[in-house]
């Protein structure tokens, strides 16, 4: 069977960065390579894993957090944007312990600004606090219901928690909210695939997201042409969710 673990071993300092573009709507932000724009979106290309395994835990989806972007409307304390900042960096240096000390008393004293709940709950999913890691991103989701990221996190965070009718609603959220964000259209594939056994939905979903991606994705091109010719699951690439 096909493995459906978060991708970030291999583009894990990329991903740190370009999960952490916005603590709000700001112009000055910075503005990164791979970075998601304004709107929350991050279409950096998918990689394969090589071993065909179950679905396997969060634990060992990751060596390291990425922080998520966040997106509201009106301006942001700047206090708030120095501590969001300080914990990003702390989140790329490797010090998750100080980040997620930081995103808590964000969360704490600012509550409305969505980022601060989605990178805790990414934190908690990388440390196996699937539970804690739900109820930050519905949180995140909560405060700010027009952040296709976040909405593609919470589906990633539900799927591993084998809550597959819920990350389907997420990733469809994700995508209402941005029809050009790539990520849940290959989330949305990779479930239907591996875990609703709609074969057709998760072809039609793969050949939309190779519509998206620049370039097209050589992994996930394999699995379109595994699923039309409808070999055995066992012998396909396992395919890595997008974060």
């Amino acid at each position: 069977m096909r493995s459906a673990d978060t991708r970030l071993h291999r583009h894990a300092a990329p991903l740190v960065m370009a999960m952490a573009a916005a603590l709000a709507g700001c112009s000055s932000l910075p503005s990164l390579p791979s970075l998601p724009s304004l709107t929350g979106r991050s279409d950096a290309p998918a990689a394969a894993a090589s071993a065909p395994t179950a679905a396997p835990t969060a634990a060992a989806s990751a060596a390291k957090p990425a922080a998520v972007a966040r997106v509201d409307a009106g301006p942001v304390n700047p206090a708030a944007q120095r501590a969001f900042d300080d914990a990003r960096r702390a989140l790329r240096a490797g010090r998750n312990e100080e980040a997620e000390r930081s995103f808590k008393a964000l969360t704490q004293s600012n509550p409305e600004l969505g980022g601060a709940h989605a990178n805790l709950g990414v934190i908690y999913r990388q440390q196996g606090k699937l539970p804690e890691a739900v109820a930050a991103l519905e949180q995140a989701v909560k405060v700010s219901p027009q952040q296709p990221v976040f909405f593609n996190q919470l589906g990633i965070t539900y799927r591993m928690q084998g809550q597959f009718a819920k990350a389907r609603e997420a990733y469809d959220s994700a995508i209402a909210l941005d029809p050009a964000y790539a990520a849940p259209v290959l989330n949305l594939g990779i479930l239907n695939d591996l875990y609703l056994s709609d074969a057709p939905r998760a072809l039609g979903l793969y050949d939309r997201y190779l519509t998206l991606v620049p370039g097209g994705d050589p992994a996930v091109a394999k699995w379109v042409v595994e699923l039309k010719n409808r070999k055995p699951a066992a012998t396909a690439a396992a395919p890595k969710e997008k974060v």
